[in-house]
Formats: C-alpha cells, structure tokens, sequence
C-alpha cells in the first residue's frame, strides 16, 4: 500500500496572509515543511504541495517539489487534499498524509509514527496525533486546539476551548491534550469526509475534523512523546519560529 504525503498551502490566509512564502533561514516557510517530509523518509516523488495562488507555484520551482494547482472554491485544506487524490487518481487504500503547510518545524518522527499507525491499523476512519499541555496558558489560548481523547485512543471531540476542565480542579491539566494538525486517512476515507457539506460545529469552531465526528466518522489520536512546536498562525508565531530556527540554524 502506497503513501502520499499532500501538503495544502493557502496564500490567502485570514490572519497572516501569504504565510506558506515568509522567509525562514532564506527559504519559504513550505520549503522546510517539505524537507521535514523528507527526513521522515518520505520519497520526494510522494509529497506534493497542494495551492491555489500561482505565487506559491512560482517560489517552489527549480525546487523538483510536484505543486497541484487545485480550485480557490474549496473551504478546507482537506477538501483540497482530496482533489489532488482525485487528479492523481490514487487506489482507494492508498495512505494520504495531510501535513499542514504551515508547520517548518514538525518532527520528523511524527510523520513516521503517524504512517507507521496507519500502516497497521485499518479501524479508524481518521488518524491524528495529540501531544500533552503542560502549562495553563496553551490550555486557555484559543489558538491552541485541545483534543478529547477517550481511555480507547479515540477522539470524542476537538475545540479551542478549555477542555476537559476537571470541575475540583482548574489548573489539572493530566488529562489535557493539544492537537497537531497533521491526519492520516486512505483515500477511500478522504472521499467520504469531502462528501459531507459543511458542519454547523465545523463552522463555529473553525475546525474542520468536527464535520468528520459530526458524521459519525472514527477518529483515532495517537499520542507523540517529543516536542512539538506551535505552527504558524499569527506574525507572533512566525517571529517565535524565526528566532528559534536561527538559533539552532535547522
């Protein structure tokens, strides 16, 4: 069974516009999520980059990257994921790994965990990796996604609130868990969450994996060890990064 790795790289980003293409140790930002890919072992022939806006396009060439320009229309990365699996047209159960566009920093160990679980593991619709929230201010920052995660690894609900909140105990984080935006599904799986419209919860939140549990669709959370870095959201984010990145020169 084969395994993709698809990138989806939005320049129109609400709150931190042409985000893929900031500059990190003279290299755009999805540069390095690429080579992130590649030191976990993925092929370079199996990781695509998947954008609407030509400027991206133009910044990976002479970088031998595959780039699938794919429809503005779509409202997730996710629904972009899925038109290049259909242009490609991958067999059904092929692995496709989502790694978003705006994480340079994600370990590459990670993206071997989640292929590696994939791999082996058919009973989950959806694959996702948690990590734990050691301080109280991730718990309580909305930009940080907290997942529920069952005693069975599956994941009961994502949200940007502070959540599970142990009622005796406020400041109890034992059971708190920050989600990492990067999903393993196979292609036949990936189909089936696009064909789903949008979700009330999808909407609110702004997180497309409700529209999956909204659907009755299984999610399973494996947890990574390591550390992970936040991803880049804000000019904060990217300023964080930069420094970080030119101190250990990644």
């Amino acid at each position: 069974m084969s395994v993709k790795v698809v990138i989806p790289a939005r320049y129109g980003s609400t709150r931190l516009p042409g985000k893929p293409l900031l500059t990190l140790l003279d290299k755009p930002v999805i540069w390095h999520v690429i080579e992130r890919c590649k030191e976990a072992g993925i092929e370079q022939t199996d990781i695509f980059v998947a954008t609407d806006d030509k400027r991206i396009i133009d910044a990976l060439k002479g970088e031998d990257v595959q780039v699938v320009l794919t429809s503005s229309e779509h409202q997730s990365g996710t629904d972009r994921i899925n038109e290049v699996s259909l242009i490609k047209c991958w067999r059904e159960d092929t692995i496709i790994v989502n790694v978003q566009g705006d994480e340079p920093m994600i370990p590459p160990k990670l993206i071997q965990q989640i292929v590696s679980f994939a791999q082996l593991n058919s009973s989950y619709d959806i694959t996702t990796v948690v990590v734990s929230i050691d301080t109280l201010d991730d718990f309580v920052n909305p930009n940080v996604v907290k997942a529920i995660v069952g005693q069975n690894g599956r994941a009961l609900y994502f949200t940007r609130s502070a959540s599970p909140m142990n009622r005796d105990s406020s400041d109890d984080l034992s059971l708190a868990r920050r989600h990492i935006g990067i999903y393993a599904y196979r292609a036949s799986g990936l189909q089936q969450f696009c064909s789903y419209s949008g979700d009330m919860l999808e909407s609110y939140e702004k997180l497309e994996q409700l529209r999956a549990l909204s659907h009755g669709m299984s999610i399973g959370a494996i947890t990574f060890d390591g550390v992970v870095p936040h991803g880049i959201d804000t000019n904060d984010d990217y300023e964080a990064i930069k420094k970080t990145m030119e101190r250990k020169n990644l």
